[in-house]
């Protein structure tokens, strides 16, 4: 049998994806605050963005995008700003601990 072009597949709970894992390791490898802020602008801005569709949706539908970037956007930059907080109290936490 021929051998493989991918690598071997590693065991992950969150994924078994090579791109997965880049992106995983490209996260741990952020500093506390922006990999926070990150993770708070998709947890937030994703499900503003649904939202705002769907308000779009049902009031204009030939301007539906717009109302997904009004809600999304905001929603966004809420989770970033909320996940840059709790990543710089990770941060300080982690610095107090260790001295």
């Amino acid at each position: 049998m021929a051998k493989s072009e991918h690598p071997p597949v590693t065991s992950s709970a969150f994924c078994h994806s090579h791109r997965m894992e880049q992106l995983l390791r490209v996260l741990r490898e952020l500093p506390a605050p922006l990999r926070h802020a990150l993770i708070g602008a998709v947890v937030l801005g994703v499900p503003g963005a649904m939202v705002g569709l769907v308000i779009g949706l049902r009031a204009y539908v030939p301007t539906a995008w717009a109302a997904t970037l009004e809600v999304g956007l905001p929603a966004a930059l809420l989770g970033a700003l909320l996940g840059l907080a709790v990543g710089s109290l990770v941060t300080v936490y982690r610095h107090l601990h260790d001295n």
